[in-house]
């Protein structure tokens, strides 16, 4: 599994961004690192695991107006 090591200030919303694209896959971080569940505001040199997240196609997860429909 892949890690990613803290700056000062990060937060789960923010590492979920920058490795998945996604603020909104932070669970996964969570669920993946137990021992820094309650850290809402990390220091630096903290190492996380980073789990593989399912990717879903841009056609799907795109709202219907985006993808010419109703």
């Amino acid at each position: 599994m892949p890690n990613y090591t803290t700056t000062q200030g990060d937060m789960w919303d923010m590492i979920a961004l920058r490795v998945y694209g996604d603020e909104n896959l932070m669970h996964k971080l969570v669920e993946a690192n137990p021992d820094h569940r309650h850290t809402v505001v990390f220091p630096a040199n903290i190492a996380l695991d980073i789990p593989e997240a399912e990717v879903i196609s841009a056609s799907i997860a795109s709202p219907a107006w985006k993808r010419g429909g109703g």
